[in-house]
């Protein structure tokens, strides 16, 4: 059976090859009504299937987008990177994903793949862009979106949520329950103080803590965000002479990790020890018992990031300072804190 071309569909449905074009692409001129109509039913009638790799031959550009993330196997990126995909088919285009583990020559790997297979635009889930990673953004001149975090070496359009607030929300609700203190499960040190979320999440422990007048000294402590190592560290800090009544952790992963320890030192939450995390991953509410916490609206910032990577206004000179999207935090208490 012979291939059927655009040509074809032009003949069937009364118009020009030009016109089957702007129908396909949604663009870049307008068509008329029953003119799209007669065109989609001639499409339908011959099952003609366009040619995506001819048609980003010529465009330049393909229906892809990229998404880098740290971990897809931490539930927070995972459900972020749901909710990219889900966006993006929306509009009508595909998601391609790289995990970068953490490693800046991962990371630096994977821009240089999208970038080099023409994606429409990149999102970027990045824990600490490095300079060569900035540097190969700028040379491809792309279109770039940084999702949940932004790194300082990069200056470009960002979608976030209100880090500092949404700790300072927990923390604050903890102490409202009359605990003496809340200490805090931060990152590790070597967390960069800028465009982190983690950091305004110490950062906003600090200031509710300040703001109630009471010290912070001694109360942070290490863990990565993954509740595996989170885990190994809770032991140490519960199994301590000076157990916390409270612990806000920067992450629900942490906080899953914490329970867990908790758990096998039969220690009562929240009758011994009060918990609070951030990020509301759907575990959260499943935990025993379900974990009070900071909710950010992913299916949101999914979306404003997929609009602002395919904005044809991405790049204008001098519009990037501007091009800043702050979803609000909002606190979701359940039973860890103490709530009934």
């Amino acid at each position: 059976m012979a291939k059927v071309t655009r040509d074809d569909v032009a003949r069937l449905a009364g118009t020009s090859t030009a016109v089957v074009s702007y129908v396909i692409n949604n663009g870049p001129r307008p068509v008329a009504p029953a003119t799209r109509e007669r065109v989609l039913a001639a499409i339908k009638e011959l099952g003609y299937r366009p040619d995506r790799v001819a048609q980003a031959m010529a465009s330049r550009r393909t229906d892809l987008i990229g998404l880098i993330i740290p971990d897809a196997r931490q539930p927070f990126f995972g459900e972020m990177a749901h909710a990219v995909e889900q966006a993006a088919s929306e509009r009508g285009k595909m998601v391609l994903v790289g995990n970068t583990d953490y490693v800046g020559e991962r990371e630096v790997h994977y821009l240089r793949a999208f970038l080099g297979m023409r994606v429409s635009g990149l999102i970027l889930v990045s824990h600490a862009l490095n300079d060569l990673a900035a540097a190969e953004i700028e040379a491809w001149d792309a279109r770039v979106v940084l999702l949940h975090e932004r790194p300082e070496a990069i200056d470009d359009v960002a979608v976030t949520t209100d880090d500092l607030g949404g700790a300072e929300l927990a923390v604050r609700h903890l102490l409202d329950h009359g605990y003496e203190y809340v200490a805090c499960m931060g990152g590790i040190a070597e967390t960069p103080a800028v465009g982190d979320p983690v950091s305004d999440h110490v950062e906003g422990w600090r200031r509710a803590m300040d703001e109630a007048g009471i010290s912070t000294e001694g109360r942070l402590f290490e863990a990565l965000y993954n509740r595996y190592d989170a885990y190994q560290a809770a032991l140490k800090i519960l199994s301590g002479p000076e157990r916390p009544p409270a612990i806000f952790c920067s992450t629900d992963d942490q906080a899953i990790g914490l329970l867990r320890a908790a758990r096998e030192l039969r220690i009562d939450v929240p009758g011994e020890l009060a918990v609070a995390g951030f990020d509301d991953i759907k575990e959260a509410a499943l935990t025993d018992p379900p974990l009070t916490t900071i909710a950010s609206d992913r299916p949101a910032m999914a979306r404003a990031a997929v609009d602002l990577v395919l904005d044809d206004g991405l790049r204008v000179a001098g519009a990037r300072r501007e091009r800043l999207k702050v979803f609000p935090s909002r606190l979701v208490t359940r039973q860890s804190c103490g709530c009934a």
